[in-house]
């Protein structure tokens, strides 16, 4: 018999248990109809162990059906919502090891409770045919749980980066020249980097790059600055320098086909970035730049731009070192993509550390606090007249909640395409240990807000800049009313 999958595993082993509970046995009587140990079949319902073909059919025998039906993978009508999960090669694709799961460990579980898990599951799949929700969807979620749970910061690589930088002499001082990594792309790794080499390719304007393995292309937007093709130049050198197989060919990913090439393409970020701003002088020039006791937009500019980093690169190396070598663990990170001449704001990158704080994606088509400076940097932004950078700062406090965030924010048009606007934030939320890293916490020039998450949501009665009617807010005071007036009838 051929070497089972885990899958197959997992199907025979729910398949045995249905069968061994409906006729009423033990583990001990089946033991002993089967001459197969008490241990052995625990295994097998567990899902760790799949017997011989002889094996297989004293238990089909002792369950009082055939080996055909034992091993046809048909779980019944009650566990078809299981069945279909199992045989869709979903679990298999998500990251469980990194969350330290097994897959028979699920199994257990399964097994533990099938109708309830299963119905379950069937829920859960009806939800995601609801919202649309994909694999690559969980993908990308699971990833921000794996970078949430490591505090967003990776010593294996920040070492990788190190010994790169030392193997092939790279200079110290920063900006990193892209010539340089382009050389390397060139002559280690045998690249041919086409500049302006997508710019035949109108549906392709929104990418950065594109790399074609049979060739070994690089090829490139020619809108692209000299920062950002060094920023290409370092992930492609990611992808080879760590021997990370599994990846995508475009700049950003299209469609997570897999969790390794999500995770992957996340690592390559993750070096290029390392690798353009070096852990030891940004994080030095991060504590210089929090001991100002007065909030400066353009201070925190020249401090991105000593760097020679392009806003995304910035952002992402302030999650790296703050929660870590500044002691400030409590934070969020939001993306907001807004297209121009539209009253559409959309999340589409977020990342918590410590807990999740009160502002993140909400997926319902709510709209988002026009309160929140993400938003109201985009609205400021009429019709750029070349490239328009805004940066401010705001201290968000949630309403009905305790919770006051310092949120830093940098806003800019045409990005990645013409005609959208992104903005990025990084919230701090405000404690004691902030004000002890942050001299400037309470410079007076700072604006103080109180916001919400979606207007919907939000009982705020006077507010000037509100997009929607708070019908969830009505739909719970309606509510609260009819249990009131339950509640007098007695």
């Amino acid at each position: 018999m051929s070497v089972k999958t885990a899958n197959e595993r997992i199907i025979f082993g729910l398949k045995v248990k249905q069968l061994r509970l409906q006729r009423g046995f033990s583990f001990d009587q089946l033991s002993k109809l089967t001459g197969i140990s008490l241990s052995y079949l625990n295994e097998i319902e567990k899902g760790k162990k799949f017997p011989k073909h002889d094996k297989v059919g004293q238990l089909a025998a002792a369950l009082g059906t055939t080996t055909a039906e034992l091993t046809d993978g048909d779980l019944g009508r009650e566990l078809a919502p299981v069945s279909r999960l199992l045989q869709s090669n979903f679990l298999n694709e998500l990251p469980l090891e990194l969350f330290g799961i097994e897959l028979s460990k699920v199994a257990e579980i399964i097994a533990a409770a099938p109708l309830q898990v299963g119905a379950f599951i069937s829920t859960l799949l009806e939800i995601s045919r609801s919202y649309a929700l994909r694999e690559e969807n969980f993908y990308f979620a699971a990833l921000r749980s794996y970078l949430e749970l490591n505090a967003n910061y990776f010593p294996e690589l920040e070492r990788a980066v190190e010994s790169f930088a030392e193997q092939f002499n790279l200079p110290g001082v920063r900006p990193l020249p892209p010539r340089i990594l382009a050389e390397l792309l060139q002559d280690r790794y045998r690249y041919t980097i086409v500049p302006g080499g997508l710019d035949g390719e109108p549906a392709l304007q929104s990418l950065r790059s594109v790399y074609v393995p049979d060739s070994g292309q690089l090829l490139l937007n020619g809108k692209l600055t000299p920062v950002q093709r060094s920023f290409q130049f370092g992930k492609e050198i990611a992808f080879n320098y760590l021997k990370l197989k599994e990846r995508a060919n475009t700049s950003s990913i299209l469609r997570g086909r897999v969790f390794d090439e999500v995770l992957n393409h996340s690592k390559a970020t993750y070096f290029s970035v390392a690798l353009h701003l070096p852990l030891g002088p940004f994080t030095d020039a991060l504590r210089e730049f929090f001991r100002r006791e007065r909030w400066g937009a353009a201070a925190f500019l020249d401090l991105m731009r000593r760097f020679n980093a392009t806003p995304e690169m910035f952002y992402h190396r302030l999650t790296n070192v703050i929660p870590q070598f500044i002691g400030l663990r409590e934070l969020f990170f939001l993306r907001f993509a807004h297209d121009r001449g539209t009253d559409d704001f959309v999340i589409d990158k977020e990342l918590h550390l410590s807990r999740r704080h009160h502002p993140h994606e909400n997926g319902l088509l709510e709209h988002y606090c026009r309160r929140w400076v993400s938003i109201s940097l985009l609205q400021e932004m009429g019709e750029p007249a070349g490239d328009d950078l805004r940066i401010d700062a705001q201290r968000s406090h949630y309403y009905g909640t305790d919770d006051e965030y310092l949120c830093l924010t940098l806003a800019r048009t045409d990005y990645p395409e013409p005609g959208k606007n992104v903005s990025v934030t990084l919230g701090l939320l405000i404690n004691d240990a902030l004000h002890r890293e942050i001299a400037f916490v309470d410079d007076p020039a700072i604006p103080r807000v109180t916001v919400n998450t979606t207007c919907e949501r939000c009982p705020i009665e006077d507010c000037r800049v509100r997009a929607a009617a708070p019908t969830v807010v009505a739909a719970r005071d309606r509510q609260r009313a009819m249990r009131d007036a339950l509640g007098r009838l007695g």
